[in-house]
Order: C-alpha cells, then sequence, then structure tokens
C-alpha cells in the first residue's frame, strides 16, 4: 500500500495537487490510502510499503511551520517520492536549505542519470516558489535556473521540483512499482 500524504491546507487545493496522484494511482490499480500530514499516526505509516508526499498551492507554505511533524523520515527505510514541497520537506529532514526561486509553466529539464526510469530532455510543468538544497541529496536533473530532481545519497528518497502529476505520470506509476 501507497500513502500518500496530502500537505495542501486547504482541502480545496487537493483537487489540484492530490486528486491527480490518487487518479494515477486507481488507473494503475495501485493500492493507496489519502491522509493529511496534520492527521499521520505511527500505524498508517508503519503499513504502508512506500510513501509519496503532494505538493500544495504557490502559496501555501503552512507545511514548512510543521516540518517537525515529518521528523519520523530519518528513521524509516521505506521508499518516499516528495513532489514539490514534498522535496522541500524531504531536504529539510536532512539538513537542507530553502531559496526563493519561482517557476511557472513548463520548464526543459535535463536526467543525466536515470531517475525513476527518466533519462534525457523532458519538458516538465513547474509550479513553486522555492527551491531546496541539501548535501545528504545527489541530484539527478536541472532546469537551466534549479535543481528538479533529487536522490538521498543512502536511502530511496526521491524528490522532484516539478508537478509529474500534471504532464510526467510515468513517474508516479515507475516509483509505485520500485
Amino acid at each position: 500500500m501507497i500513502l500518500l500524504i496530502k500537505t495542501p491546507n486547504n482541502k480545496f487545493h487537493d483537487l489540484e495537487f492530490v486528486k491527480p496522484i490518487e487518479d494515477i494511482l486507481k488507473r494503475d490499480n495501485i493500492n493507496f490510502k489519502s491522509v493529511h500530514y496534520t492527521k499521520l499516526d505511527k500505524k498508517i505509516i508503519n503499513i504502508a510499503d512506500k510513501i509519496i508526499i503532494s505538493g500544495t498551492s504557490l502559496m501555501d507554505n503552512n507545511y514548512l511551520s510543521h516540518i517537525n511533524n515529518f521528523n519520523w523520515i530519518k528513521k524509516i527505510e521505506k521508499p518516499i517520492l516528495g513532489i514539490c514541497g514534498g522535496m522541500h520537506i524531504l531536504g529539510l529532514i536532512f539538513n537542507g536549505t530553502l531559496k526563493k526561486f519561482q517557476e511557472i509553466g513548463l520548464t526543459e529539464v535535463i536526467f543525466k542519470n536515470d531517475f525513476l526510469g527518466f533519462c534525457g530532455k523532458y519538458i516538465v510543468y513547474e509550479l513553486h516558489n522555492l527551491n531546496v538544497e541539501s548535501k545528504e541529496f545527489k541530484t539527478f536533473a536541472m532546469s537551466n535556473n534549479c535543481t528538479q530532481a533529487i536522490k538521498h545519497k543512502k536511502k530511496s528518497f526521491y524528490g522532484v521540483q516539478f508537478h509529474p502529476e500534471v504532464r510526467n505520470k510515468n513517474l508516479i506509476i515507475n516509483f509505485a512499482n520500485l
């Protein structure tokens, strides 16, 4: 079972940032459970095989005020995919820093090495005001402006700055099939 952690502070934003991920998983008959990060408990985390942390809207950074809700990430060994805000969470949990950097719309990204089945040039959809940097992660993809895909150096923790649920759905399926 995949645990899909919802980060939007406003339930209305789930339609844009969570439902598309749910639809991708449903389409491929992948078992999942969606839970808001403020309602997580040890039991649901323990029964999950993999975890996806969603992104959220451009001005919704409420999850950053509750970063301690994610300290459990340091202790687990399950694969995690962080999307946009989810990537920020992964980086911050591992001593990263956030920098203001806005990208909106379609962007060309170059994957220098295989990353969940992606290698080479892709057009991705961006919607972010921040970018994260952490020495605990290796960079796998860049745009002309910032880091776009990272993987933890020791764990199966992946992060993407862009929104694969919009244009690059296979990335989510490839993660689910790890």
